[in-house]
């Protein structure tokens, strides 16, 4: 899927998508005043109707698979795409987990007694309605309509035309269930039906659409970005990077390497630069290169990097383009640095604000490293690959925020909810 570029949007398509996001405004108030008890049913509700669907579910996206093989839609994609057995399991895992995790409506942020004997408490709340506008990923359609469930709000989804038979029946898989337990199904709609104009109408929902998530590659977010008039959470590429230091242990350095680039391609936190140590780039970079090839990786290095790389290796030189590059595919960019100051500067040159990690046995040369990276997250000794709401304890995520206002990194059920303060009384009135 292309970036949602402004479209034309006739005054049908518009009052189309206004009405879906009414509906489930409506629908999110229903939620709000929902138990946990009753949002952990529904998501257990939720897992078990998609294994029980899957058949419908996993032909739907054996054709759209099918198509995007058909017009050459790049490995990376496809890979984010593809649905099987396994990863329909795997997402409806994700679900049961969320069903364990606390529930973050209700919890009390912080609160005090004032002097004059007002009673202050600060409270997480649902959003409302939460929008998202994401590629070619159908694990993402369930992923946002758990967490969105799990903290109290109704979500409108615009999947995209790579994914648009999984999703459709993934949504009418999800909004069968949640009627099935006695909610409301508009707690869960799509747009796709009206294609990018209903992308772009959904941006322009002001009043109807609380916050918008866009979750994808960096042409669709800036176009959500600069067209949206509704608040919008960014979701930043991940041009994540691992610094090799002079006195990293090797073997986990290879290890963390070979993990992160290989482990799955297609995904945010993927790493795509590899900067080593000078002091270590005779005894590393060699089994390196020959480790990546193996596995079918492609090196853009630098002249010392290239020197270096065994006959056989695929090796070819790196440029300010490659610096620059979320790849999402079988291919690294790889620079020798001076020191520590060197990969600290290629960083800021060129991250783009989404995971970092080292490798080191120096206590300084971390604390350095974490405190001087301005990234959503920081890695010390551990792949970049853990940069996931599922890892990291979440249940799942919406998406990964680089940006630094309201939330940062994976994007989980906190983060899905705002505040408002409460104040209680007792005939008080200002003087």
């Amino acid at each position: 899927m292309t970036a949602p570029a402004p479209a034309p949007v006739t005054g049908e398509v518009e009052a189309a998508v206004r009405e879906v996001a009414g509906r489930a405004k409506v629908a999110s108030r229903v939620l709000s005043t929902a138990t946990r008890a009753r949002k952990d049913a529904a998501l257990l509700a939720l897992a078990d109707a998609l294994v029980a669907q899957r058949a419908p579910i996993l032909a739907a996206n054996a054709q759209d698979v099918a198509t995007g093989r058909e017009r050459g839609m790049a490995v990376g994609l496809l890979d984010r795409l593809t649905l099987d057995t396994g990863r329909l399991e795997a997402i409806a895992d994700a679900l049961r987990a969320l069903a364990t995790l606390p529930d973050p409506v209700g919890e009390v942020v912080r609160g005090s007694t004032l002097p004059n004997g007002l009673r202050l408490r600060q409270v997480r709340v649902p959003m409302g309605v939460v929008a998202m506008i994401y590629e070619a990923r159908p694990n993402v359609t369930v992923d946002a309509v758990g967490l969105a469930l799990k903290s109290g709000n109704a979500v409108v989804l615009r999947g995209g035309a790579a994914a648009a038979r999984s999703n459709e029946v993934i949504v009418q898989v999800l909004r069968a269930a949640l009627a099935e337990q006695g909610l409301p199904s508009d707690l869960v709609q799509s747009v796709d039906a009206w294609g990018r104009a209903g992308g772009v109408a959904l941006m322009h929902a002001r009043g109807l659409v609380d916050v918008l998530v866009p979750r994808g590659g960096a042409d669709l977010i800036s176009t959500v970005v600069r067209e949206a008039s509704v608040p919008v959470i960014e979701t930043g590429v991940g041009n994540c990077h691992l610094f090799v230091d002079e006195s990293a242990n090797l073997v986990d350095a290879l290890a963390i390497l070979l993990n992160g680039k290989t482990q799955r391609l297609g995904v945010c936190n993927a790493l795509e630069t590899l900067l080593v140590h000078k002091a270590v780039a005779e005894d590393f970079l060699p089994s390196a290169m020959t480790a990546l090839a193996k596995a079918g990786v492609r090196v853009h290095g630098d002249p010392t990097t290239l020197a270096l790389a065994p006959a056989g290796t695929d090796a070819v030189p790196a440029t300010d383009v490659d610096w620059a590059t979320e790849y999402l595919s079988a291919d690294i960019a790889v620079r020798v640095v001076e020191d520590i100051d060197g990969a600290l500067e290629h960083i800021r040159t060129w991250s783009t604000g989404h995971t970092e990690a080292i490798c080191t046995r120096d206590l300084a040369a971390s604390e350095r490293f974490v405190a001087e990276v301005d990234s959503a997250a920081v890695m010390v000794n551990a792949s970049t690959r853990f940069t996931d709401g599922g890892q990291l304890g979440l249940g799942a995520e919406i998406g990964i925020s680089t940006q630094k206002l309201h939330a940062r990194g994976p994007m989980g059920l906190a983060e899905l909810t705002t505040t408002k303060w409460v104040v209680h009384g007792d005939g008080h009135i200002r003087p």
